[in-house]
């Protein structure tokens, strides 16, 4: 494509109108910063149904006076109920995953800096990346509207968990409160979200494969850029998969069809086509939606996560001042995390009792992601092995994203093998396992990837000792929350349950419960602290510089915060790698990819030649 061609195409001029420039956006960096702040409502939607959980599981029977204004039905006179609490279950979850862990890594920062990181002028397709955002919004509003229009008053949605599981999400309200238009509510959400998300991924590989700026190959590009570009392909190729088995799940509940459920179910005392309220069913295969379900909801675990690893790398060079150790090693275990990821869906479904055979298989696979995972693990190792490290609060965050990804995936490693999975499924075992893998290392993933990108995004510098004030609370809170949770599952502490008093052998852990929730309720609260500095630095922070952290990839070429077309017109050009720190005979420890090879680099090299094609 000419240099013509491309810039009508793909350059529009400066929105000059409100709604045009922060509303209705074309430009990648304000839709990136839309889906950040679309994710920041979530998590403390989500963050706060967390804590009533815990509350709860603390101190069951407990009365909480405002729950029983805020929820009449679900907490009368204030004591949450079980119908409540599983509502509290499926919904945390559904939000956490889909509109924090996939929005924010992979929509957000993804959105953002992707374009400048490759040396382009916008995404490829603008009006598309609009819509994707707007798509994904009105899904966040559709899950929402399941908080009031359950269907049921004693419940903020369907009962039914984050994974929707049939029969019981299939059978419609006879199946229990919030199972009516509430399970509609989740179903429809989900289906949105998916429309958008595939909007999203077309657009990252399109842009990623032809808008490459001169002297930007493969092999030069940021790790964060191999990230973003794979976590799209696997959101491709995983989230049409989910769309259609919602819309299947969906004319099982409203078209009388029978994909999911099977014949004989006898419900509330009613047997399938005895009642009009529970027409005839048959032939449906329950484990059939666990199938697509999971070959999603596998490929999703590295969707949330794979961002974080590219955004760790990247920091991890950055203030290590070192070239990232094994930079090919790293591209190519990013991509076989992915692509091994969709043969390994069977491990969430050990106790479905399948086949000992297919079992096994699965469970060779899933060890097998063990290989790709040690070696970007001891790459990082690697990186930081005898660095000058600066332990800036993105350093920090990047840190404890290595040590909680390590952790979470040491009983991976326990939960793949079948004969240890059987007993451990339905405990906290495997609730603290995904939590630390999943959830909070792609947070930390986000953390540090905020307070890297800040100063580019508003050109100011978020404060450093609240910074690490946050960092430090919330670093050894989530070990003190989840690695308890570990033990509660080795002595059998059943998840998804509301209550566990009438339990005799789990009456010793109750303290342990107890502090669990205090610790969690503090660490929830440590986020606000987050919350003030960022909106507090947006303002008030103190002026950044154009390249504050001595980094070395093109978004710290242009301004801060960078213009509408980000490079003003010129496109640069680049000459190396992303990581040429400590090159001998430079100038400074940092050499930028828009400066050319000096004649001694030339001749003699300058120990980073892997990263140059």
């Amino acid at each position: 494509m000419s240099v013509e061609t491309h810039e009508a195409v793909h350059r529009h001029e400066p929105p000059t109108s409100f709604i045009r420039k922060y509303i209705f956006s074309l430009d990648h960096k304000v839709i990136g910063i839309q889906y950040i702040l679309l994710a920041l409502v979530a998590v403390i939607v989500g963050m706060a149904m967390s804590v009533l959980m815990r509350m709860n599981l603390s101190w069951p029977g407990t009365n909480w006076p405002i729950l029983a204004t805020l929820f009449p039905g679900g907490a009368p006179g204030g004591v949450i109920n079980p119908e409540f609490y599983l509502s509290l279950v499926t919904m945390h979850g559904t939000i956490m995953v889909f509109f924090v862990l996939t929005t924010a890594p992979q929509g957000g920062f993804g959105n953002y800096f992707l374009p400048i990181q490759i040396g382009a002028e916008d995404m490829a397709f603008p009006v598309l990346n609009m819509l994707s955002f707007w798509v994904t919004l009105v899904g966040f509003i559709v899950i929402l509207s399941a908080i009031f229009f359950s269907g049921s008053a004693s419940t903020i949605g369907p009962i039914g968990g984050w994974t929707g599981y049939a029969p019981l999400s299939a059978l419609g309200q006879i199946a229990g409160p919030g199972q009516g238009m509430g399970m509609n509510l989740w179903i429809i959400s989900i289906a949105i979200f998916c429309v958008g998300s595939l909007l999203g991924a077309l657009n990252f590989i399109t842009t990623l494969l032809n808008m490459r700026t001169r002297g930007m190959s493969l092999m030069r590009m940021p790790l964060t850029c191999w990230a973003w570009f794979t976590t799209a392909v696997l959101a491709l190729l995983s989230f049409p998969v989910l769309l259609g088995g919602g819309i299947l799940l969906l004319l099982d509940r409203l078209a009388g069809t029978s994909f999911f459920i099977p014949g004989g179910l006898y419900v509330s005392g009613i047997l399938s086509g005895t009642n009009p309220s529970f027409p005839v069913h048959t032939g449906g295969s329950p484990i059939l939606w666990q199938h697509l379900f999971w070959f999603f909801g596998h490929p999703e675990v590295y969707i949330a996560i794979l961002p974080g690893m590219g955004a760790t790398s990247h920091i991890l060079s950055t203030f290590a001042r070192k070239p990232v150790f094994g930079y090919r090693a790293m591209v190519f275990a990013i991509f076989a995390i992915g692509l091994l990821g969709f043969f390994v869906w069977g491990h969430h479904m050990f106790i479905s009792g399948m086949s000992p055979y297919s079992a096994m298989t699965f469970s060779i696979l899933t060890l097998s992601i063990g290989v790709p995972s040690a070696v970007k693990t001891f790459n990082w190792l690697g990186t930081l092995w005898g660095a000058r490290i600066r332990f800036t609060t993105p350093m920090l965050f990047a840190i404890g994203f290595v040590s909680l990804f390590v952790a979470g995936g040491i009983t991976g490693l326990v939960l793949g093998q079948t004969s240890l999975d059987l007993p451990m499924h339905d405990t906290y075992f495997v609730l603290a396992h995904f939590h630390l893998v999943m959830g909070v290392a792609s947070i930390f993933g986000m953390f540090a990837a905020t307070y890297f990108w800040f100063p580019k995004m508003f050109g100011r510098m978020m404060s450093e000792s609240l910074g690490k004030i946050h960092f430090w609370i919330t670093f050894v809170g989530v070990y003190c929350i989840f690695v308890p949770m570990h033990v509660m599952g080795l002595v059998g502490m059943p998840r998804r349950y509301a209550q566990f008093t009438e339990y005799t052998f789990l009456t010793r852990l109750h303290p342990l419960v107890v502090f669990v929730s205090v610790v969690a309720i503090i660490t929830v609260l440590t986020q606000f602290l987050f919350y003030f500095n960022l909106i507090w630095s947006i303002f008030k922070g103190k002026k950044a510089g154009a390249n504050p952290w001595d980094a070395t990839t093109l978004e710290w070429t242009t301004a801060s915060p960078p213009p509408h077309d980000n490079f003003a017109g010129v496109l640069p050009v680049v000459y190396r790698g992303p990581y040429e720190f400590a090159v001998p005979g430079a100038p400074n420890d940092f050499v930028m990819q828009t400066e050319p090879e000096t004649e001694t680099e030339r001749v003699g090299g300058n120990g980073h030649n892997g990263h140059r094609h």
